[in-house]
């Protein structure tokens, strides 16, 4: 029986983050079905209590890093 991923995520702690501004955990999450690039902050409220920051970006081909992008449609201007 196949796992079925969808409206599921997980983030990872980003061992790779070189600026603050990077994310602290990165990863996927799935939302009806559809792919999405997950990120989070680790940040703190005003008073004191930690929480995270979350943001998603859709997974698409021209999205990921090395992918080539077409130029071959027509601009119509």
């Amino acid at each position: 029986m196949a796992y079925d991923k969808t409206n599921r995520g997980v983030p990872f702690r980003n061992t790779d983050k070189e600026d603050p501004k990077h994310a602290d955990y990165s990863g996927n999450i799935n939302v009806d079905g559809q792919e999405y690039w997950l990120n989070a902050w680790i940040k703190e409220s005003k008073n004191g209590m930690k929480f995270m920051s979350l943001s998603i970006k859709p997974k698409r081909a021209s999205t990921k890093p090395g992918a080539s992008v077409s130029m071959d449609d027509e601009i119509p201007f």
